[in-house]
């Protein structure tokens, strides 16, 4: 019988989020060990990362379910059919699933949205860029975290997929949202399935005895988890603050 992991949805807040600065003026168009910021940018970030941090709010909705039937295409769990091409070769006999949303709140973008209101635009999109920086980190810690709970019970963690990237056709928001319901933190979702606030992040990973964890991975180089069997790479810095 497969070790046991908590089925039960749980709201995750509070949370030590830390902001990868790279990963902020990445989204402003600086490549990492090309380009080099000058001055001027790298106080306009300072002070995009000071108020973007007064505005986060980190929460998540996280929640383990054990896999009914596995597909080379579908996931079936809690009695819902998850369609993601080519799944079953990607993460081999997997046996339970994480479904999460994440959100960083409002706050922020609501004071972007002032910004450019107000013809401030380079702090408008600097701390546009803080917010999808936070929201990635968040995204990468709830995912540690997964790590934690499965890793020491023998079962390693597959990468995290959202619906809308790669081949997951978005429309599969709602399945993964009738797994993990986004409201009870205050997310909501669209006819369109895009999610509100939009600083948001909806996660699927998976784990099993067996289960594959690919070569495009990459958490491993992020997460602060000590002396894990299953680690590929060390790592180079930490999500955890």
């Amino acid at each position: 019988m497969s070790p046991q992991l908590s089925t039960t949805p749980r709201i995750l807040s509070a949370l030590p989020l830390a902001i990868d600065a790279d990963e902020v003026l990445r989204f402003q168009g600086y490549k990492k060990s090309v380009d080099t910021p000058g001055p001027e940018v790298l106080a306009l970030f300072d002070e995009a990362l000071a108020l973007g941090r007064s505005l986060i709010v980190p929460r998540a909705v996280v929640r383990w379910l054990a896999v009914t039937r596995l597909g080379g295409d579908t996931v079936e769990a809690g009695g819902v059919t998850l369609t993601i091409p080519d799944v079953g070769r990607l993460w081999g006999p997997i046996e339970w699933v994480a479904t999460a949303v994440c959100t960083i709140g409002e706050g922020l973008e609501r004071r972007a949205a002032e910004l450019w209101e107000a013809r401030e635009l380079p702090l408008a999109s600097m701390l546009d860029s803080v917010g999808s920086g936070a929201v990635e980190s968040l995204a990468e810690y709830v995912n540690d975290l997964l790590c934690q709970e499965a890793i020491p019970l023998g079962l390693p963690v597959t990468n995290r997929v959202s619906p809308g990237y790669g081949h997951w056709d978005v429309s599969q928001q709602k399945a993964l949202f009738a797994l993990c319901p986004g409201d009870a933190i205050g997310i909501s979702l669209n006819e369109a399935c895009f999610m509100s606030p939009v600083k948001s992040i909806s996660l699927l990973a998976a784990a099993g005895t067996r289960a594959r964890v690919d070569h495009y991975f990459s958490q491993c180089a992020r997460c602060w988890m000590r002396d894990c069997a299953y680690r590929r790479t060390p790592a180079r810095k930490t999500v955890h603050r």
